[in-house]
C-alpha cells in the first residue's frame, strides 16, 4: 500500500506546500527526529552506533515518532541520513562519534570514479530506509505526514570529494575548475540514483519529500547554477508525485533560480529575510522557515517573542514554519515545545 495516498489527518503540511486553505500555519523542525530528546538518547545508546540506528527500520520508526508523541509537531520526518545514497553507491562512510562523517575513500580522479556504481536495485541497497517509512506509517496511522528525504547531488558531492566535512570544501571546488567534467559525471550519477532513491521512499509511504543542499553557500551563483541547480531541477521535474521542498542552505544569490524550479516549497535559511523572499519568489511557492536555531536556547518567554516577530513578517498563508537549520542538540526540548505551542496558538490575521 502506498501511505502517501492514504487520507491523513492532520494535514497542514501538505495543504500549506500546495498552497490550499489552512485554519493555522503548520510547525516541524529539522532534525527533530532525535538529538534534542532523552528518549532518542535512551535508543541511541543502547546501541554500536548511529548507523545501526539507521540501518534498523523498527528503531528508526521509533525515533521518527518520538517528536509527534513529545514535542507535538505537525509532520514526522524519518530518521536517515543523506550519505546512505554514496553507501550504496560504493563509498561506505563511518560516523565518528564528535567529529561527523568520514570516508576512507574519495573520489578525485576517473579512475576513482571506475568503482562508483549506479546500476543496483533500491530495494537490495536501502530497503532498510523503505521499510523504516513503511513502519512508520503503520504506527502513525495517519495522524501527521511523512516527510522523506535526500541530500542535493552537490552536497553528496562534496563528501564523496572531501571525504569528510570540511569549512572550505577545497578540495571539492578545486575539481569544478581542474576537471569540470568528472564533477558532471559524478554529479549525473548521483543525481540519477538519487531520483530513484525518492520514488522508492514515495512508493514506500512518504507523503512530502525535502531536498537538502547544507553546502549549496559555498558556491557562487553561476557555479551553482552549473554544479547545483541543474541537477537539483532534473529532481524536482522527475519528483511529481508528492509535494517537494528544496532547501539550499545559505544559497542567497540564487533564490530566484531555486523558486522558478518545479518545486512546491522553498526553504531558508536563519540569515534570509522572509519579507524580501516573499516579494522576490510572488506569491506562487511556499516558503518554510526559518527561525534562528540559537534562538531556543533565550527564555522562554524570549523564544515566544520570537516565534510571535517570525510570524507577524509573514504576509503570506503559504508558510511552513521551522527552523533555519537543524536544531541544536544541547537546546532543551521544553523551549521546543514553546516554540510550537506557540506557533499553534497564533491566528492568521488575513
Amino acid at each position: 500500500m502506498n501511505f502517501a495516498g492514504m487520507n491523513v489527518e492532520n494535514d497542514l503540511l501538505l495543504r500549506a506546500a500546495r498552497g490550499e486553505k489552512m485554519e493555522r500555519y503548520p510547525v516541524w523542525l529539522m532534525r527533530q527526529a532525535g538529538r534534542i530528546l532523552p528518549e532518542y538518547r535512551a535508543v541511541r545508546n543502547s546501541l554500536s552506533g548511529f548507523k545501526e540506528l539507521v540501518e534498523t527500520p523498527e528503531l528508526a520508526a521509533e525515533v521518527t515518532i518520538q517528536p509527534v508523541d513529545i514535542l507535538g509537531v505537525d509532520a514526522a520526518i524519518i530518521f536517515s541520513d543523506i550519505l546512505v545514497v554514496p553507501e550504496a553507491m560504493g563509498l561506505p562512510y563511518e560516523m565518528v562519534e564528535k567529529k561527523g562523517p568520514w570516508f576512507e575513500n574519495t573520489i578525485r580522479s576517473e579512475e576513482q570514479l571506475k568503482g562508483i556504481e549506479t546500476d543496483f536495485n533500491i530495494e537490495d541497497r536501502l530497503g532498510y530506509v523503505t521499510e523504516a517509512i513503511r513502519i512508520t506509517n503503520r504506527e502513525l496511522n495517519g495522524r501527521v505526514p511523512l516527510i522523506g528525504f535526500a541530500g542535493a547531488p552537490w552536497t553528496i558531492f562534496c563528501y564523496m570529494t572531501e571525504g569528510q566535512g570540511s569549512k572550505t570544501f577545497s578540495e571539492s571546488r578545486k575539481i569544478l575548475y581542474t576537471n569540470p567534467t568528472l564533477a558532471h559525471e559524478l554529479l549525473n550519477r548521483i543525481t540519477d540514483v538519487t531520483i530513484r532513491y525518492l520514488k522508492a521512499q514515495i512508493q514506500a509511504g512518504a507523503h512530502l519529500i525535502q531536498v537538502f543542499d547544507s553546502w549549496a553557500g559555498i558556491l557562487g551563483k553561476e557555479q551553482y547554477s552549473e554544479f547545483g541547480l541543474k541537477y537539483l531541477k532534473r529532481i524536482a521535474d522527475a519528483i511529481q508525485e508528492v509535494p517537494v521542498t528544496l532547501f539550499s542552505k545559505g544559497a542567497y544569490a540564487s533564490l530566484n533560480d531555486i523558486a522558478a524550479l518545479d518545486c512546491n516549497t522553498v526553504g531558508l535559511d536563519w540569515n534570509m529575510s522572509i519579507t524580501e523572499v516573499r516579494k522576490a519568489i510572488g506569491e506562487n511557492r511556499t516558503i518554510q522557515g526559518n527561525l534562528d536555531p540559537c534562538s531556543l536556547y533565550a527564555s522562554h518567554s524570549d523564544v515566544e517573542r520570537a516565534t510571535n516577530n517570525l510570524l507577524d513578517s509573514f504576509v503570506s498563508r503559504r508558510h511552513i514554519v521551522n527552523l533555519g537549520h537543524g536544531v541544536y542538540p544541547d537546546v532543551d526540548p521544553e523551549k521546543v515545545k514553546t516554540f510550537i505551542k506557540t506557533v499553534k496558538c497564533y491566528e492568521i490575521q488575513y
